[in-house]
């Protein structure tokens, strides 16, 4: 194992990617660990309780009691609880379909596509936008989202220079959408409400209150014109509509050369 003393004297290798340490598997040490154990295992049901019960209830001992082992039994297939979130974090990007930059397909059409799916990412697992932060995102299925992302940015026709801000500009922006949109999609199902059902009677308490009352109207104004029946739908137009945006702004920034 590598002591968190050990590895904070080298703060640069805050990575369980840089380590270089083979996944453990297989026959158990001195047959003390459990048959059909093994760190793909030990991922899968990380992820699986990360979604249930969020980040800041997820522990090693609960890990080890959904797995039915002893905590130490975890700790022989990971070293930390830090390597085992950043092993989760990278296990849910390959949960997302990449275009092939190759291919020829429109570069708008694949990059609303990854938009799409990186923000569906983020709302399914609310968890992986704090981890995302502390993390170096280094891991194959992280790598394999970036490049991609790098690449279809490239086929924008935007010089060099300007390439890292397209992609800021879009993906913090997706980034920012599905973090919020999942934190609200959460907060609804702990209250045991739909998300519309949330929404009117926040809409309603907020419009009770006197001193709300010009600023309230000046949004309600906006969300009429804006349209939509549903939370859901109201959503999808503010992110196909910003989204275009940045699409049409990098469209005119190719176009000034």
């Amino acid at each position: 194992m590598v002591r968190a003393a050990d590895r904070a004297k080298r703060p640069g290798r805050t990575s369980v990617w840089l380590e270089g340490k083979a996944p453990r598997g297989g026959a158990a040490r001195g047959g003390g660990q459990p048959s059909g154990l093994d760190r793909d295992r030990i991922t899968e049901v990380t992820v699986r309780l990360l979604d249930a019960e969020g980040l800041a209830k997820f522990s090693m001992r609960r890990l080890a009691g959904e797995l039915n082992v002893t905590a130490m039994s975890v700790y022989w297939y990971v070293d930390t609880k830090d390597d085992l979130l950043e092993l989760a974090l990278d296990a849910v990007f390959g949960e997302l379909e990449l275009p092939d930059p190759s291919s020829g397909e429109d570069w708008r059409d694949q990059l609303r596509a990854l938009a799409a799916g990186y923000r569906a990412l983020l709302v399914r697992h609310p968890w992986v936008s704090p981890l995302s932060g502390t993390f170096l995102n280094i891991g194959p299925h992280s790598m394999a989202f970036s490049l991609c992302v790098q690449q279809v940015v490239r086929n924008t026709g935007l010089p060099p220079h300007g390439q890292m801000g397209a992609l800021s500009a879009v993906f913090q922006f997706v980034y920012g959408f599905g973090t919020i949109e999942g934190h609200f999609v959460q907060r609804c199902a702990s209250a045991g409400m739909s998300q519309d059902e949330y929404f009117r009677q926040a809409m309603s308490a907020i419009g009770e209150q006197p001193e709300f009352g010009a600023n309230f109207a000046g949004a309600a104004e906006l969300m009429a014109a804006r349209g939509g029946d549903t939370v859901e739908e109201m959503r999808e137009r503010d992110f196909g509509f910003a989204l275009e945006m940045l699409i049409a702004g990098i469209e005119a920034m190719v176009e000034r050369g």
